[in-house]
């Protein structure tokens, strides 16, 4: 694969033991052990991981906050919430943790539902989700690039605003990379104006490549007055010695959640997102598809990047991968469990393969 693409991981964050199917670890969450997931990352060839946001669950910016000052080189993928933050509030906590990291700062703008009531939010419609994302990561890409800023929009202000510290340029990045989810219409819009990096769930090869087209096609219509989009993979990768065991794991893995064995934490059941359904609308067209994508674990409670999983020997995964890179993919979020054995074992038999 091409030198520009980075690979990182998913550290969760949740008070509730056990992640999708995960081993129950009563102190899965402590600090200890969040830390030694994130110097595994360094340890073992990762750039860094995402870390997940919902109400009931953790704090994320505090997580990645705590992972930073334990860590070197790590690169926290922070998920935040419009409607959770104000933009000028976050834009000031992000420019001190990237300043005090060294610009190690990445952020993922949420947008699909959670339990908004529980924090005090009132828009739950959709087209007013997406039209206050919108507001949010324009205003948030001023703020770190411009002093003085003045912003009257329909769900944010500022007057005056300039955010300390400044950020300073490291190379060619002027500012954390803004990560962007989402397949509605809505959704589409918003990346192809605003975000720098669209995220997209383990779609087969041809889905993949008609959202790329379309969001291209998006951004020249809108007129996009950014640098030009760049693409994310977000997915359950299931790597084993060779192909045969990779494959008896996973579908005694897919036996044990049919059964309701596997655990039942599922982190997206606020209801179903365009992106979520067109993911579970994937299993009435086989249970594998292109060569090796798995999408089985849709019937039986996987969820987001656990909806579909790409499965086999490490070389049938990075051959994988590499046929998504060759559509334009650089950024690529990969996970399975259990969370720590998988760092090491996909840091050190598929990342060899990638970069």
């Amino acid at each position: 694969m091409s030198s520009h693409s980075e690979f990182l991981w998913y550290i969760p964050n949740d008070v509730k033991a056990g992640h999708r199917g995960d081993a129950a670890d009563p102190d899965h969450n402590s600090l200890d052990t969040l830390t030694s997931q994130a110097k595994a990352l360094e340890q073992h060839g990762w750039k860094g991981a995402l870390i997940g946001t919902g109400w009931g669950r953790p704090d994320t910016f505090t997580i990645a906050t705590a992972l930073v000052a334990r860590t070197t080189s790590f690169e926290p993928l922070i998920a935040v919430r419009p409607g959770y933050w104000k933009p000028a509030n976050f834009a000031s906590s992000a420019a001190t943790l990237d300043q005090l990291s060294g610009g190690r700062v990445r952020v993922n703008v949420v947008s699909g539902p959670d339990q908004l009531a529980a924090y005090g939010d009132e828009e739950g419609d959709q087209a007013q989700r997406y039209a206050r994302t919108k507001e949010f990561m324009r205003l948030v890409r001023k703020l770190w690039t411009e002093e003085d800023v003045t912003f009257t929009g329909s769900h944010f202000q500022v007057a005056g605003s300039t955010v300390a510290p400044r950020l300073a340029p490291i190379g060619d990045r002027r500012h954390p990379k803004l990560y962007f989810g989402g397949a509605s219409e809505a959704a589409e819009r918003v990346a192809a104006t605003e975000a720098d990096v669209q995220l997209f769930w383990g779609e087969p090869l041809d889905g993949v490549r008609q959202r790329i087209d379309r969001l291209k096609e998006l951004g020249k219509t809108l007129d996009r007055d950014l640098p030009p989009l760049e693409f994310g993979l977000r997915i359950t990768t299931l790597v084993r010695d060779t192909t045969e065991q990779a494959w008896a794991d996973a579908e005694a893995r897919v036996a044990k959640m049919a059964k309701g064995a596997a655990g039942s934490w599922q982190d997206h059941r606020h209801g179903v997102a365009v992106g979520q359904q067109r993911l579970l609308d994937l299993a009435r067209q086989g249970d594998v598809l292109d060569d090796n994508l798995y999408t089985a674990p849709g019937k039986f409670g996987g969820g987001g990047a656990g909806t579909t999983w790409l499965v086999g020997s490490a070389e049938d995964v990075a051959r994988a991968l590499r046929k998504y890179e060759q559509l334009g993919i650089t950024h690529f979020i990969l996970s399975d469990t259990p969370y720590l054995a998988e760092i090491k074992r996909q840091g050190d038999q598929l990342l060899p393969l990638l970069v």
